[in-house]
């Protein structure tokens, strides 16, 4: 690889590091092309962007950004999951792929500039996504209104009711 090559593959990797919100580490040891053609689309459905990494080139990338406390993994065949909006979906796809595999392995990533163990990683991944809070978000601020509406309009159900059932006496 030439050294314009090189500098240029750098500098797309630092702008990646840089815009990124959140990165899962994970190490691919004797992995076929399906497993990981299967991986990138299920993280691209995510909205979240796997790349497999030259180690030398990601730990000068990394220098300067959030994620320079994982450089020290960057050792062996590595592979990151970069997310650049939901933090937590880069954890919950991974480990829901790789559980029953022994060939990837989850190693470190970052989340808002603080490293996390392969144990924390996992964690992350059983808490609810970005998607989920919005939708318990809004679930709590309809059930107020919801239930306003429903005891505004009680009284004059109750009377529909009651004159319903008066007319069917007669």
């Amino acid at each position: 690889m030439l050294k314009s090559e090189k500098e240029t593959l750098i500098k797309e990797m630092n702008d990646k590091f840089t815009r990124a919100k959140a990165i899962v580490l994970v190490e691919t040891k004797k992995v076929n092309v399906e497993t990981i053609t299967k991986l990138r689309k299920k993280l691209r459905e995510g909205g979240v962007e796997f790349k497999v990494l030259k180690n030398t080139l990601a730990k000068r990338a990394a220098k300067g950004t959030a994620f320079e406390v994982i450089s020290e993994d960057f050792v062996g065949p590595v592979s990151a999951s970069f997310s650049y909006g939901d933090v937590v979906a880069p954890a919950k796809i991974l480990t829901e792929f790789i559980k029953d595999l022994e060939t990837i392995k989850i190693k470190s990533g970052v989340v808002d500039g603080k490293r996390l163990d392969a144990k924390s990683i996992q964690t992350l991944a059983k808490l609810p996504g970005l998607n989920e809070l919005r939708a318990k978000i809004l679930g709590m601020i309809n059930q107020p209104a919801g239930k306003l509406v429903r005891t505004i309009a009680e009284p004059a159900n109750k009377l529909a009711r009651v004159l319903k059932a008066r007319s069917e006496q007669k």
